[in-house]
C-alpha cells in the first residue's frame, strides 16, 4: 500500500529537485507500514508527478522538529511557524529516493472517483507503477 499526498506545486518541485527533503504535516497516516508517498500536485497542475520512498517519520514539538530539519526543509521558518501555530506536535516525512514520472499521470484515470485529499489517501501499490514499462520513472 502507498499513500497519496496533495502537495502544492512549489513544494513538489522542491521535492523533485532535492532541495526539500522533508514534507511537513499536522497529522500523518496511521499505517506505518506505508513506505511510499505518491505526489499529487494541486491545481493548477492537478497531476500525479511522481513518488518518493519514506526515509522515516519524525514527530516532535515544532521547535525541536525545526531544529532537526531546517537545513533541508525547503520552506522558511516563518511558513513553518505559521503552519504549526498552536500545535504541540509536528510531523515531518523524510524524503528518501525520489522518482519523477516521465509522463505525469491523470489521477482520475488511475483512481476511480478521484477527489484530491485534504490530508492523505491510501492507494494501491500499482498506482504509478507499470511493471512492464520501467521507463515510466525518471530516477532523480
Amino acid at each position: 500500500m502507498k499513500v497519496l499526498l496533495s502537495i502544492k506545486p512549489e513544494f513538489a518541485e522542491r521535492i523533485f529537485d532535492g532541495t526539500k527533503r522533508f514534507e511537513f504535516r499536522r497529522s500523518v497516516f496511521r499505517d506505518r507500514s506505508v513506505r511510499t508517498v505518491v505526489v499529487y500536485v494541486t491545481r493548477p497542475v492537478g497531476k500525479i508527478l511522481g513518488e518518493f520512498d519514506i526515509g522515516g517519520i519524525l514527530t516532535e514539538a515544532p521547535d525541536a522538529l525545526w531544529d532537526m530539519t531546517h537545513s533541508h526543509a525547503g520552506i522558511s521558518r516563518e511558513f513553518f511557524d505559521s503552519y504549526f501555530e498552536g500545535r504541540v506536535s509536528a510531523n515531518a516525512i523524510e524524503v528518501a529516493e525520489v522518482r519523477r514520472f516521465a509522463t505525469p499521470l491523470e489521477p482520475s484515470v488511475m483512481i476511480e472517483n478521484f477527489t484530491p485529499p485534504q490530508s492523505y489517501m491510501y492507494i494501491s501499490d500499482a498506482i504509478g507503477r507499470n511493471a512492464d514499462d520501467k521507463r515510466q520513472y525518471e530516477l532523480l
